[in-house]
């Protein structure tokens, strides 16, 4: 799927869905987070090698 193929879909559960941000801001921000951990991951990996 090209990513102007995706589609999204509204969550009428939510309260105030109409104020979060738009998705390709969420999809920087998970990707920012998602990169924050990989790289505390490979700081982990790579002191259990050292021991």
């Amino acid at each position: 799927m090209k990513p102007e193929e995706a589609a999204w879909i509204k969550d009428d559960r939510l309260e105030d869905s109409d104020s979060l941000p738009d998705p390709d801001i969420l999809a920087d921000e998970i990707i920012a987070d998602l990169q924050d951990a990989l790289d505390q991951f490979a700081t982990i990996a790579a002191s259990l090698k050292g021991t």
